[in-house]
């Protein structure tokens, strides 16, 4: 019997929480409102099945195009073709870049 290829499929690490993080996710996440141009990173909230984007997205960085609802569009570019991600708040986080290290010479 051939498998399944579902939307969730092979997700099991990726879409599970770790005993720590179990439960829902703080205040300050939701709360955040983003700007169209804002960097953010797709970070899925296991918690909320159906506004979250496919797992192939976990990770990447896009930008805020605009609003439809509650939910975001975020513009991303994968391979390359640039793909419109619709969202919520529950899956995206501000990407803070990470400095850039000076090396000696």
């Amino acid at each position: 019997m051939r498998h399944s290829k579902g939307y969730r499929n092979r997700g099991r690490k990726l879409l599970s929480k770790s005993p720590r993080e179990r439960g829902r996710p703080g205040l300050s996440r939701l709360m955040y409102e983003y700007k169209e141009g804002d960097l953010v990173v797709i970070d899925i909230c296991p918690n909320y099945i159906s506004t979250a984007p496919h797992r192939r997205y976990q990770g990447k960085v896009g930008v805020v195009v605009g609003r439809r609802g509650r939910a975001y569009l975020v513009k991303i570019k994968v391979g390359g073709k640039e793909k419109l991600i619709i969202t919520t708040k529950d899956h995206i986080r501000p990407f803070v870049a990470q400095p850039q290290q000076i090396q000696p010479q």
